[in-house]
């Protein structure tokens, strides 16, 4: 099923950073065993001013030897509002924190588009295209990659739209198999899971990884390495070797990570074993 080359590099195991201080966050991280964190930015508590934010870049280098990538998931700041003013504010925003995250020598960013509304009527798709390729390019200039996350709503949950926006903006992606099992494009059966990973394998940098998302409860763990095996056989085909285990319970992140080590660990020792 799999070539010794998708198999040789086990992928690495971040956690969501459930804490904000970074020494509790990394001894949390290194004491459980995993290889990362994925720092969500927060919107309400952002470094204002150019020294706060080169004291917050030092703070993060508490994180170390984790590799850190970082989220941004602030809700109904879009670059492609239709309101000219609020598109311009968004991209203030993402543009500082491409800056803020080239400070802490982070190199992997992910945004989204259309988080936190319910219509699209307010958006302009070709402003969000537009808009995003700029992002794109101001990363690249800062070393940061920006990478489009799939959401359970909106243009990103229905992967021929997802598709259309990370080709025509350069961007890359980071696949939420919550977000893609629960969207209405995949339980419509109108579209698979495999319809958000497979038209971007050579641009998945990142896989968030859970259950599904439910209304108003939120991310849903795995009980059980069946509910999850799929979508974990689509992204070991792919190579994308950083998957987030985006639970914000302590308990259940963890109890999500002794589910998916042994499948790891079950793939790793069934290609030795195949091996004359």
């Amino acid at each position: 099923m799999y070539s010794e080359s998708q198999i040789a590099q086990i992928p690495k195991l971040a956690a969501p950073n459930l804490y904000t201080d970074p020494d509790i966050m990394r001894a949390f991280a290194l004491d459980h065993g995993f290889d990362g964190i994925d720092w969500s930015l927060d919107l309400a508590h952002l470094p204002e001013t150019p020294a706060e934010e080169s004291r917050w870049a030092a703070r993060q280098e508490a994180l170390k030897p984790l590799e850190v990538r970082y989220h941004c998931p602030f809700l109904q700041v879009d670059i492609g509002h239709e309101d000219k003013t609020s598109q311009a504010y968004a991209m203030n925003i993402f543009r500082r924190m491409i800056r803020l995250v080239a400070k802490a020598r982070g190199n992997y960013l992910s945004i989204h588009v259309g988080l936190g509304h319910d219509t699209t009527k307010i958006l302009s798709w070709d402003a969000t295209v537009r808009n995003l390729r700029d992002l794109v390019q101001f990363g690249a200039e800062y070393g940061v990659t920006v990478a489009l996350e799939n959401l359970i709503w909106g243009w990103s949950s229905k992967p021929n739209l997802f598709e259309k926006l990370v080709r025509r903006s350069g961007a890359h992606v980071t696949v939420d198999i919550g977000h893609a099992y629960a969207c209405e494009s995949v339980q419509s059966q109108n579209y698979g899971v495999k319809d958000f990973i497979s038209p971007h394998v050579d641009k998945l940098v990142n896989a968030h990884v859970y259950h599904y998302e439910a209304p108003v409860v939120g991310h849903i763990p795995p009980t059980r390495i069946e509910d999850i095996a799929d979508r974990l056989d689509m992204l070991m085909q792919t190579p994308c070797r950083w998957w987030v285990l985006e639970i914000r319970v302590a308990d259940e992140l963890l109890n999500t990570k002794a589910i998916v080590e042994p499948y790891l660990r079950s793939l790793a020792q069934n290609i030795a074993g195949a091996r004359p």
